[in-house]
């Protein structure tokens, strides 16, 4: 009776093996070699040999069956980089967004214009000294570039926009994106403005709709103020397609 039991167990872990094996000649030989595993005068398996057959067995079905598994990669991954993406560009983004809201709001009720060109400017280009740093000058360029500059914020809002989207650009990172581009170019003009009131620049090709006169402080100080609208709304609707359908772990950006 105990070596019909064994038999029966034996049986059933092979066919378990064979049901998932590729090639179920192989899994039948696989099996087959508990039940061939007797000596020359025909003893019966010796309880090592045997468990130790079950236990292997056992093991292949196992490692056979996970491979069948079906795997759900992609969600796992695109959770943990909109996780990561969320650390690391958010602060700009809060940063740029405080900035805009007061330092270069008051800078504009003024008609600051040296306080405007330096919130839009950007970080000087590498030079020969930079060479010798060990970071090439990194860390000195970032941090001259303006509180609302292009380098500062809108690449760090045009970073995050991708991170809505995986192997195809999702529509979300459309619409984002759609925003940034708008900001750029209002942080190009402001900048350019300002250049104009400080006299760094003159006028050319009817820029700004000012010809080849040079335009008056006060036209400067309306178009400005004008762009500063534009790049407010594009700001808050770029927030409002942010924290839209955003998982309920990670902040959301405030408006301005």
């Amino acid at each position: 009776m105990k070596l019909q039991t064994k038999t029966l167990i034996l049986f059933t872990v092979s066919a378990n093996v064979q049901a998932f094996c590729p090639s179920r000649g192989n899994c039948r030989l696989k099996g087959m070699e508990l039940f061939a595993s007797r000596d020359s005068v025909g003893t019966a398996l010796s309880r090592e040999n045997f468990l130790a057959k079950v236990v292997t067995t056992a093991t292949t079905s196992a490692a056979v069956t996970s491979c069948l598994l079906p795997i759900q990669p992609v969600e796992a991954r695109g959770r943990a980089t909109l996780e990561y993406s969320c650390d690391r560009y958010y602060p700009r983004l809060e940063a740029g967004g405080n900035f805009y809201a007061n330092d270069l709001k008051r800078a504009i009720e003024k008609n600051d214009w040296a306080a405007i060109k330096a919130a839009t400017e950007e970080p000087p280009k590498k030079s020969k000294a930079d060479k010798s740093k060990i970071d090439g000058g990194i860390s000195e360029r970032a941090a001259l570039a303006g509180g609302f500059s292009r380098s500062r914020v809108v690449a760090a809002a045009d970073l995050w926009a991708a991170s809505f989207s995986d192997s195809s650009i999702s529509t979300k990172t459309k619409k984002m994106k759609e925003q940034t581009e708008i900001l750029a170019q209002v942080v190009e003009e402001m900048n350019s403005l300002a250049k104009l009131a400080l006299g760094e620049e003159k006028p050319s090709g009817g820029l700004f709709g000012f010809g080849a006169k040079a335009p008056s402080q006060a036209d400067l100080a309306k178009q400005v103020r004008e762009l500063y609208v534009k790049g407010g709304n594009a700001w808050n609707q770029y927030v409002f397609l942010s924290n839209d359908d955003l998982p309920v772990q990670l902040k959301r950006l405030p408006y301005l």
